[in-house]
């Protein structure tokens, strides 16, 4: 069961396709959230990324461990969502441990280990059928939105 379905996912995250790349939240806490990313054969980054043998770029996962911890944070630590906007400051200790390929399911699990002010740290991991595929840690600065 989906706690939070791809509408519902838009309405917290500013990314859209081609770079929204979290499709359900399962669960959703405090300091924690697990969260899936279908990987289909049609992504547009598998074009060039190889042809022939097509694999997620390991930025990629990256970026959907951050969007990941942005709704945790949106949701459960943020005043006025509205008019913040959080920017990924840092990331330590990726490691990248398996391929993740078409028809593979990312599972996203994040943790928010410190939050002084505007400023958190987070851990998360990645797995594709219970095998770790992605970790890592980031910092993050929740920052006001500026008008255009």
């Amino acid at each position: 069961m989906s706690l939070m379905e791809i509408e519902a996912i838009k309405k917290v995250l500013p990314h859209r396709y081609p770079f929204l790349l979290v499709d359900r939240v399962l669960e959703l806490e405090e300091k924690r959230i697990l969260a899936l990313k279908n990987v289909t054969a049609n992504e547009d980054f598998f074009n060039g990324h190889f042809p022939g043998k097509p694999l997620m770029p390991g930025v990629l996962q990256v970026e959907a461990l951050a969007q990941t911890g942005c709704i945790m944070l949106t949701e459960k630590h943020i005043e006025d969502p509205d008019n913040s906007l959080i920017v990924f400051t840092n990331i330590n200790q990726a490691k990248f441990r398996k391929s993740v390929v078409p028809g593979d399911q990312l599972m996203m699990e994040v943790f928010l280990t410190n939050r002084r002010r505007n400023f958190t740290t987070m851990e998360g991991t990645a797995r594709v059928d219970g095998k770790v595929v992605c970790e890592l840690e980031a910092t993050s600065a929740i920052v006001p939105k500026k008008d255009e």
